[in-house]
């Protein structure tokens, strides 16, 4: 069998493929149509989010038995098309898990204690001891939105605090010791805290937006390491504004190209960027803290999801 990888992880990944007999070719670089050119040769694909694999290009991938994502997500490939190709998609959400759940609790206690202002502010040597007086993490009600593999993670990692952690999920009977499973409604009522865990589906698109927001009885801290479309960012804005949303944790922007490997175009007539006026508000804030998509982006992640892929691989087809 012969395997075409699009993206480069881990070495174990090829090694251990050589190891169990199959063929691997490596192309980083060529176009999404110089791919699709040759694609009937190989039998397994192996990416990140490198492009799309859509309809077409399943098409024309004749001999096409599966493809690993090396990754949780699965939006850049057309699951249902491929499902009817007999194509078997592979993912890695135990690979990162652990990584996201340890990077939504370093922004949420980041954010309580103003880390991100305070270490601004004694770089230029200011000393604002109570201006960056912080609030703590014990005594406050923590919701988890998509209870998964990463808000399963998530929760895990709240074991330490003295917290009531509840999640909400549209699969029932998910909720365990770490966390009380409870209706919308109880969840929109009780909690300080929303850390968003979903997949990006139809259902989760723009979920994050005013009339959801406003639903909420008091004001909360918000975290989202999962999907950045999941959140209509100008809405988010205005809520932070209002102080309805008390500070924001964004590892994710609705704003990320579908390959999540670049934000913003270039405009190539003026050489410049134009940012989104809600983005421009989000890196002025001092109550809200970025990072480049990387809360599942570890040194062990790497190795962990390379493993996971190669893993449920062998079982798949040796």
């Amino acid at each position: 069998m012969k395997i075409l990888h699009l993206d480069t992880n881990h070495k174990l990944l090829i090694d251990q493929l050589n190891d169990l007999g199959f063929t691997n070719h490596e192309d980083y670089t060529s176009s999404k149509e110089i791919i699709e050119a040759k694609i009937e040769a190989y039998q397994g694909i192996i990416l990140r989010s490198r492009f799309s694999i859509d309809k077409q290009f399943l098409d024309a991938a004749t001999n096409l038995k599966f493809i690993g994502r090396v990754g949780a997500g699965l939006e850049n490939i057309d699951c249902d098309y491929a499902k009817k190709k007999r194509v078997t998609l592979i993912a890695a959400p135990e690979g990162n898990r652990n990584a996201v759940g340890e990077h939504a609790l370093g922004m949420l206690l980041s954010l309580f204690n103003k880390l991100n202002k305070a270490d601004l502010e004694v770089r230029q040597g200011k000393w604002l001891r109570e201006d960056n007086r912080g609030i703590e993490l014990d005594g406050k009600t923590v919701g988890i939105i998509g209870y998964g593999n990463m808000g399963k993670a998530f929760s895990k990692k709240l074991r330490g605090f003295d917290v009531e952690v509840l999640c909400y999920d549209i699969k029932p009977h998910v909720g365990d010791t770490n966390a009380r499973q409870v209706s919308l409604n109880e969840f929109q009522e009780k909690v300080d805290i929303v850390s968003l865990h979903t997949p990006q589906t139809p259902l989760t698109l723009n979920m994050i937006d005013a009339s959801f927001i406003n639903q909420f009885k008091k004001p909360f801290w918000f975290i989202n390491t999962a999907r950045g479309k999941s959140v209509v960012t100008k809405d988010l804005v205005s809520a932070l504004k209002s102080k309805k949303v008390l500070g924001a944790g964004l590892d994710v922007l609705e704003y990320e190209k579908t390959s999540f490997e670049n934000l913003f175009k270039k405009d190539t007539t003026t050489d410049t960027v134009e940012m989104p006026e809600a983005f421009q508000y989000l890196i002025n804030s001092q109550n809200v803290i970025l990072s480049p998509h990387v809360a599942g982006w570890t040194i062990e992640s790497k190795e962990k999801l390379a493993q996971t892929i190669v893993d449920k691989i062998k079982v798949e087809f040796c």
